[in-house]
């Protein structure tokens, strides 16, 4: 079973990077605003996980980069992930506003707050 996991993430990954899409081109100065908006964000998610790969492609469609934790290998921030959000569970999207820190689970829910705030 772990030898089935361990391959469709590397198809799914494969097919990713064949299909990957196009990026919105903005200008210079309304990427730098959008860069600057996206440094308080941070996704956590594992690398071959279908739905983290869905968010990975909104981003690249809204042309927005931020960190991007890996919740499987890297103890740090899977240790964040559940201190914070309170569970292990990806994608997850960290928002930091004013101070004050959000944690958004659902792939669909992330992929929407992306096209809202970057659109």
């Amino acid at each position: 079973m772990k030898f089935i996991r361990w391959f469709l993430g590397r198809v799914i990954l494969l097919l990713n990077f064949v299909f990957s899409p196009k990026g919105v081109k903005r200008s210079a100065d309304e990427q730098q605003a959008v860069d600057s908006k996206a440094q308080s964000l941070a996704l956590y998610q594992f690398e071959a996980c279908p739905f983290c790969v869905k968010v990975r492609r909104a981003m690249k469609r809204q042309s927005v980069k931020f960190d991007l934790r890996d919740a499987k290998n890297d103890q740090t921030h899977r240790a964040e992930l559940e201190a914070g959000g309170g569970k292990v569970k990806v994608p997850c999207l960290r928002i930091e506003k004013d101070g004050d820190v959000q944690w958004m689970y659902e792939s669909s829910d992330i992929v929407a707050y992306l096209e809202k705030e970057f659109a």
